[in-house]
């Protein structure tokens, strides 16, 4: 792959991003439903500590987009990349009001896909 970017910055990127997934998945495995967020300070605790890595990987590939000029992501369709992005900022925005069924949808459904792929993105970078 032809880069006109810094590949190490970008590697670096990815590589952040792939331990976030990691760390979301360990803090997410005792996790069966939303409620398990909201009903006790430890479940809080998990969905904060969760939020937090998604914030930080939302943020990771604004950043990655932008060093590479919107030519890396964009090779990889499997992920809505605006939707991961935008997440970042309705969890900083909206931090009060957030939805505890949407980030354990996430968790559930999206970490695996999104795991494999930046795995796929770092071999190719």
């Amino acid at each position: 792959m032809q880069s006109t970017y810094d590949r190490e910055l970008a590697l670096e990127i990815l590589a952040q991003i792939f331990e976030a997934v990691k760390k979301i998945k360990k803090r997410f495995r005792p996790i069966n439903s939303a409620e398990e967020f909201t009903n006790s300070d430890e479940g809080m605790e998990k969905l904060d500590s969760i939020c937090m890595q998604l914030i930080a990987i939302g943020e990771s590939l604004k950043n990655l987009d932008k060093i590479t000029s919107k030519k890396v992501l964009s090779k990889y369709p499997e992920i809505d990349w605006q939707k991961v992005m935008g997440m970042r900022d309705i969890i900083s925005r909206q931090y009060f009001d957030l939805d505890a069924e949407a980030i354990f949808d996430v968790c559930q459904n999206h970490l695996d896909i999104l795991e494999n792929t930046i795995k796929k993105i770092l071999k190719e970078v």
